[in-house]
């Protein structure tokens, strides 16, 4: 079992996004029984709320469905649990990094860093932005799951 936690601040843009997306492609791949995936918020102000409509929205139009998802805020056990920690942005890296056990800290990436291009890039916040912000991070997330399902597959 590959275990992916994705994580952003709140837990209601950009990590529900990822998760939604991960699960669709481990999904079409056939590999849904090899892979747990999750995301969680570094803070817990939204804790079991769903995604953000525009989120949802969004996702929707592209085929992916996050209504079933709740935010809910990283826990102690989640770096022991999860292979795969994968930050939205380098803030959420840090704050990981602070939280996490250093035995533990080689689990945490940036999201990014697993596709093509730099590495240090970041998935954009979208909450105070317009629609075009909401497109940009499914971008962002296609991209980084893609690759992120091609380093990690069974083989």
């Amino acid at each position: 079992m590959i275990r992916v936690l994705f994580v952003c601040t709140g837990n209601i843009c950009r990590s529900p996004t990822a998760e939604g997306v991960m699960r669709a492609l481990v999904q079409q791949a056939g590999l849904a029984d090899a892979y747990e995936i999750d995301s969680a918020g570094t803070e817990g102000w939204h804790a079991g709320e769903a995604p953000d409509r525009r989120s949802q929205a969004h996702a929707r139009r592209r085929g992916y469905d996050l209504s079933r998802l709740r935010a809910r805020r990283v826990e102690a056990a989640d770096f022991a649990r999860f292979d795969w920690v994968l930050a939205l942005d380098a803030g959420h890296l840090a704050r990981l990094q602070q939280r996490c056990p250093a035995p533990l800290r080689g689990r945490l990436h940036l999201l990014m860093d697993m596709a093509d291009g730099p590495r240090g890039r970041e998935v954009p916040d979208p909450y105070y932005g317009g629609p075009d912000g909401f497109e940009t991070v499914l971008d962002c997330v296609e991209d980084g799951c893609r690759a992120l399902l091609q380093r990690t597959r069974p083989r």
